[in-house]
């Protein structure tokens, strides 16, 4: 049976899940046709697609990264707070306990103004501050992610960085911060350098999507449900992997006697 902390743990896929790669389907099919539509009518001919496609596209690639944001950092609160909770951070480090809280709210606020930023300015501004915001958030020790990069050039680190759910999800998260701050500057490009910058970054980013689907199915396999993990524990510290062993239910505590 799930228990609270095995729910909080599907929180953040079952978003993916149900609101998240919709909308990355939507926005792909999206584009398709409005680069169709604008081939079509540069070539003087009429197109079958309604000049509404282009609008749709930009409110669906909004939602879209809104929602990767969002569920970027929905990911990241989830192991810090439960793990800081556990540890009893608040009273150990309280100032990397408001430093968290603070930067959270920062962050959110950053990406809020980001959405209604209109000068390049102030998206830049706000882009940036986004960015560095989940940076710093992500890079907490309680974040696992499979390696770090300043062991990049260890062999054994670099192969579980290549395939790692957390640096995976931080690049496609910085690519729709930077989608959301140049949209203006795609249509007010004459010459198309910025389009095709967004094109080029955006098949990136559904490539990094994904390996998304792929590495976050892998670490849900990963984790052990709450009872699971005293057994899953004791495989490792009986390294169980490289030698027979038992492992066995812990001990029943014994009944404290009625006063």
């Amino acid at each position: 049976m799930l228990e609270i902390k095995d729910i909080l743990w599907l929180i953040h896929p079952a978003i993916a899940i149900a609101w998240v790669f919709p909308l990355i389907g939507i926005a792909v099919y999206k584009s398709i046709q409005t680069r169709q539509r604008r081939l079509q009518v540069a070539d003087g001919g009429k197109s079958k697609i309604p000049p509404v496609v282009g609008n749709e596209h930009v409110q669906v690639g909004r939602w879209l990264s809104a929602s990767v944001v969002g569920i970027a950092l929905i990911g990241i609160a989830h192991p810090i707070f439960t793990k800081m909770a556990a540890k009893n951070t608040f009273a150990t480090e309280p100032g990397r306990f408001f430093f968290v809280l603070i930067m959270f709210a920062l962050t959110i606020a950053s990406f809020v103004f980001l959405l209604q930023a209109r000068p390049k300015r102030w998206r830049a501004i706000f882009a940036s501050l986004t960015g560095m915001g989940v940076i710093l958030l992500g890079s907490q020790p309680e974040v696992y992610r499979r390696g770090e990069l300043k062991d990049l050039f260890n062999p054994d680190v670099l192969k579980e960085i290549v395939v790692s759910h957390y640096y995976y999800g931080i690049l496609a998260t910085m690519l729709m911060i930077f989608s959301l701050a140049i949209v203006q500057e795609i249509y007010q490009d004459r010459k198309n350098r910025w389009r095709n910058v967004h094109i080029v970054l955006n098949s990136l980013a559904t490539l990094l999507f994904i390996s998304q689907a792929i590495t976050g199915s892998r670490d849900l396999l990963e984790i052990p449900l709450s009872w699971q993990s005293p057994y899953v524990e004791q495989l490792y510290i009986k390294q169980c992997k490289e030698q027979p062993c038992t492992i066995e239910p812990a001990p029943a505590q014994p009944a404290q006697p009625t006063p």
